[in-house]
């Protein structure tokens, strides 16, 4: 099993979600949790459509850090 970075954003109106190892497989819902069901269901899907087309799925190779500043 693979653990891959997901990044959420809050913006004016909703909420993102994108993963930098996986191009192009985002989300976006009205709360918090609902970005959330999306961004999971997105994952499986786009895997899913890789697999078929034959692609090499991509290892994952992000990480986040909080740095505090002042």
């Amino acid at each position: 099993m693979k653990k891959y970075l997901i990044v959420f954003e809050k913006t004016n109106d909703n909420y993102s979600a994108y993963l930098p190892d996986i191009p192009g497989c985002i989300a976006t819902g009205k709360t918090r949790n609902e970005v959330e069901k999306n961004i999971k269901e997105a994952i499986v899907f786009h895997l899913q459509g890789m697999k078929q087309d034959g692609c090499v799925l991509p290892e994952p190779s992000s990480y986040t850090e909080l740095i505090e500043v002042s």
